[in-house]
């Protein structure tokens, strides 16, 4: 896979192939999760639930800790762009789900506004080395008290909390409804 090749590369930089939408650049990223069985976790009709976590790794300039995102370029699709951004950045890969919706805010660094889009993945591999493991760290949670915190979580809340309920459906009901 190409993305797995730029892990040894230096991420890259600069803002001369962003993407914009009448003056918003255009930013994309992950909410990076995986499952891990807990011997703690009670069973549910006898099967071990197993415990969601969610990947945040910290800001370049400060420990606040944030999900993976950055610039869609315009040689990339959307995907391949919230690919590559977690993979620099937190240094994991995995599959991507449905874009989980888009918000705009404005940037801490700049008095600019960003269109964001997020896409759940399922991390199925975590490398040891990757490109902005110098400048970030990352930390695997399992409170999504922690997870929700994220001004951007609280836009695509209901879809991510659908999106796991297409996993624990087989354990226990979810409603669908908006309520």
């Amino acid at each position: 896979m190409l993305i797995k090749k730029l892990v040894s590369l230096p991420s890259r930089s600069g803002r001369h192939l962003q993407r914009y939408n009448d003056g918003c650049r255009l930013v994309v990223g992950c909410i990076p999760y995986r499952f891990r069985e807990t011997k703690t976790s009670p069973p549910i009709h006898g099967t071990v639930i197993e415990e969601l976590e969610v990947l945040l790794i910290t800001s370049q300039k400060s420990p606040r800790m944030m999900f993976p995102k950055g610039g869609w370029e315009i040689d990339e699709d959307i995907k391949l762009a919230a690919t590559r951004e977690t993979m620099e950045e937190a240094g994991v890969v995995g599959t991507l789900g449905d874009k989980l919706g888009e918000w705009i805010f404005k940037s801490r660094s700049r008095e600019t506004f960003h269109e964001g889009y997020m896409f759940p993945m399922l991390v199925t591999e975590e490398f040891d080395v990757w490109p902005e493991k110098n400048v970030r760290q990352r930390t695997w949670v399992s409170s999504l008290v922690k997870v929700y915190a994220h001004a951007y979580v609280k836009f695509v809340r209901k879809q991510f909390e659908l999106l796991l309920c297409k996993y624990y459906v087989k354990y226990f009901s979810c409603s669908t409804d908006d309520s």
